[in-house]
């Protein structure tokens, strides 16, 4: 057998695989489409926690949530799956606040933050006083 026909052959059987996998499910992104969708996902990986206030962010990737403790609950998506856990100030490397999009910075390297986008400037800013009180003076009002 010639090498062209060799790559033509390797170079199809990599794409039927490529299109099974995503045909399947395999490149299937999960959303977060309610509040109480949040909820229950979070509370399926800390039961003991009791929540108040969700806010969602207008992708539909991340909910933020009111503990009555010390600490924001988090639940967002990664590809097909959820990522939940619960941060603190301490937790907290860096925060921008600027009109409806709060800029977070953890500590932790596993999730190091992003850019949240809210619905409403008011949403955006309980997210930055929720997450960490003390930051306020660090908050950029742009």
């Amino acid at each position: 057998m010639s090498l062209p026909v060799l790559v033509a052959i390797v170079a199809v059987g990599i794409a039927l695989a490529v299109a099974a996998v995503h045909f399947t499910g395999g490149s299937r992104q999960a959303s977060i489409s309610s509040k109480d969708e949040a909820l229950q996902r979070f509370r399926i990986d800390f039961p003991a926690e009791n929540a108040d206030a969700v806010r969602l962010t207008l992708d539909g990737k991340v909910a933020f949530i009111s503990l009555h403790g010390a600490g924001t609950g988090i639940v967002g998506v990664i590809g097909d799956k959820f990522l939940t856990r619960i941060v603190s100030a301490r937790d907290i490397k860096g925060l921008k606040l600027a009109g409806n999009k709060v800029s977070i910075r953890f500590r932790d390297f596993t999730w190091p933050g992003g850019d949240f986008v809210f619905a409403e400037p008011s949403e955006a800013r309980e997210v930055a006083e929720a997450l960490d009180p003390s930051l306020n003076s660090v908050i950029s009002k742009a």
